[in-house]
């Protein structure tokens, strides 16, 4: 076992190492460019809904108030109807990146904790490159990619967006454990 303490430096530099690299990737490279493509008669949507003033957060439409609704004649022709939609709504205004960037970073840090810690809880220190490889990567690989299936999988987010993200996950993944390799403690 490898105490936590001894692996501060590749956490946080491997946390820096992820953050400049989803930052080359998402501002420098064409990647993920269509992962949100423009709705259709966009200028007609957005007038349509700027005057219902809907607050920031994640919306269902239609939404069943209840169990029972949900198998009413009445929430079936909805459905047919449509629009079906989950959709996310942000605060109006300019994005503000500061906010996002700083939550991005501490998510690589909490990425890097428990890699270390998987790690260190398996390996000593002085252990082969290939058992922290293999603990770093893998745990890393889970943190930064596993979650987003169940976007595809239960709200429909487009598979390639989602296989996209999980590529960009493996290379955070292995970009981690390259450093954990590093900068284990011998």
């Amino acid at each position: 076992m490898t105490e936590l303490s001894a692996l501060w430096l590749p956490i946080l530099l491997s946390a820096v190492i992820v953050f400049v690299a989803s930052s080359i990737i998402h501002m420098l490279l064409p990647w993920h460019k269509g992962d949100y493509p423009k709705v259709p008669n966009e200028d007609k949507v957005m007038e349509a809904l700027r005057p219902l003033a809907i607050p920031p957060g994640d919306y269902m439409v239609p939404r069943p108030s209840s169990r029972q609704d949900m198998r009413s004649p009445e929430f079936a022709e909805k459905m047919k109807k449509g629009p079906v939609m989950v959709v996310t709504f942000l605060p109006n205004g300019p994005v503000a990146m500061g906010r996002n960037l700083i939550l991005w970073f501490l998510y690589c840090c909490v990425v890097s904790l428990f890699a270390a810690f998987v790690a260190g809880s398996a390996l000593p220190a002085g252990a082969s490159r290939h058992g922290v490889f293999h603990f770093a990567a893998l745990t890393a690989f889970i943190g930064y990619s596993l979650a987003l299936w169940q976007m595809s999988i239960w709200y429909r987010r487009a598979w390639s967006s989602t296989i996209k993200a999980t590529v960009d996950g493996f290379i955070y993944a292995l970009l981690t454990a390259f450093t954990f390799v590093w900068l284990w403690p011998q």
